[in-house]
């Protein structure tokens, strides 16, 4: 029996296939007749109180009417398993929709339909960070994405400033990268922070009929709030709408809570930054993903620090 079927039989379920199996595997199954993911989490990736902490925080948003995925307890009631092997396992309700788009492809929409979605998900994500602050404090043991996690001497996703593939022009850009955002994220400037789902990249946020629902709160974070709507635009640096992407999603988030574009930039930055860091201990030095990543964090902290 594979560990996604002895996982499935603690919930009564059946294995449909294989979705993705990036820091976790993650697979269709069917409960009766009811779709939902399971997921095999990492080892070692997040603990199990961090596990509990973004299961806890889907079902709260969720009874709160937003439109995330809901854990599925299984049949003994817990809502996350040890299985013999010692992995932890969940499993969420099935989210319907399409992506909204996919890392390095360019958006396909007509301009138009692109800003409307942008501002439709600028108000999700505040309508997430408002149903959050609205509800009692919870413990969140979650990573922390504040000045030190982004530029400190241990980042959360690693040394972006030291990337192995990044020649000495580009290496320097970043280490001036590096103290750009330290500086701006240490300025004193009051930022809202709090429970942030760190990864509003487009294959989490699904479309159907134009309404929006945001998936995979795997990487959800203690941090700058609008870390979030950085992370939603690092992979529109390239799309020829950009400026006015980032409008509608400051518009859309800035109906329910206050935004800026500075800040925003700042953000954007911080997470192409980061995600130069993600590649290190994953990818091998000559993969093509770790050129890409850095052109993209060179190319935006060429622009944003002027």
């Amino acid at each position: 029996m594979t560990e996604a079927e002895e996982a499935a039989a603690r919930w009564g379920a059946t294995v449909v296939r294989l979705i993705g199996a990036r820091e976790n595997q993650v697979y269709e199954v069917a409960i009766d007749t009811i779709r939902a993911a399971l997921r095999l989490h990492r080892t070692a990736y997040q603990t199990e109180a961090a596990i509990r902490a973004e299961i806890d925080w889907c079902a709260r948003l969720s009874a709160a009417g937003l439109p995330v995925p809901a854990p599925v307890a299984a049949k003994d009631g817990d809502r996350l398993v040890r299985l013999a092997s010692g992995r932890l396992v969940s499993v969420m309700s099935w989210v319907e929709g399409v992506a909204l788009g996919s890392t390095a492809v360019p958006l396909a929409q007509p301009v138009q339909v692109q800003l409307d979605l942008h501002r439709r998900l600028g108000r999700l994500v505040a309508e997430i960070h408002a149903a959050t602050d609205a509800d009692p404090p919870m413990p969140f043991p979650r990573p922390v994405w504040d000045a030190d996690g982004m530029t400190g001497e241990a980042p959360v996703w690693g040394r972006f400033w030291e990337h192995p593939a990044a020649g000495d022009s580009d290496a320097a850009v970043l280490r001036a990268a590096r103290d750009f955002l330290r500086e701006r994220l240490l300025s004193g400037v009051a930022l809202d922070r709090g429970p942030i789902h760190a990864d509003v990249l487009r294959e989490n946020v699904l479309v159907t009929d134009r309404a929006l629902s945001l998936i995979d709160f795997d990487d959800c974070a203690i941090g700058f709030r609008l870390y979030d709507l950085g992370t939603a635009m690092v992979q529109n640096d390239y799309e020829p709408a950009r400026a006015d992407l980032l409008a509608a999603l400051i518009e859309g988030y800035g109906s329910l809570r206050p935004a800026d574009v500075a800040t925003v930039e700042v953000m954007s930055l911080a997470r192409a930054c980061a995600s130069v860091g993600w590649t290190v201990p994953r990818l091998p030095p000559g993969d093509p993903v770790n050129a890409r990543h850095i052109a993209r964090a060179v190319r935006m902290a060429r622009r944003i620090m002027g």
